[in-house]
């Protein structure tokens, strides 16, 4: 594999990373209050429906809010390994990560070879 191009996948790294923030903070706007005040004008005979929907949406945006956060620090990652001079590199084997796999997933930390070994345990 020939030299990667270390600048384009770190534009393309800070691009993702200021959407997952941007994401983030979407998440955390929508939700700035509690459970309870968002149910709080609900009259009794709707407030069980009322709080079972405000408990699926807070679970799903919560859901979403932690993938966010996992993605971001794959980032944040992926950004040190190019100070280091290790990105592109499987650290489970330390062979190189084939230049698809990167341009799919720029903060990829194993080859797909080691990737699939991984998963099926």
């Amino acid at each position: 594999m020939g030299a990667i191009d270390t600048d384009r996948f770190r534009e393309l790294l800070l691009q993702e990373r200021e959407r997952v923030v941007n994401a983030i903070k979407y998440l955390h706007a929508e939700n700035p209050g509690s459970m309870q005040d968002e149910s709080k004008e609900t009259p009794l005979t709707d407030h069980l429906a009322e709080t079972a929907s405000v408990t699926l949406d807070r679970e799903i945006d919560f859901t979403l809010e932690e993938n966010s956060e996992h993605v971001l620090a794959a980032i944040d990652a992926a950004l040190a390994r190019m100070d280091e001079g290790t990105f592109g590199r499987c650290a489970t084997c330390g062979n190189a990560i084939a230049p698809e796999r990167l341009e799919a997933m720029p903060y990829a930390t194993q080859c797909i070879d080691c990737k699939r070994k991984a998963e099926r345990g």
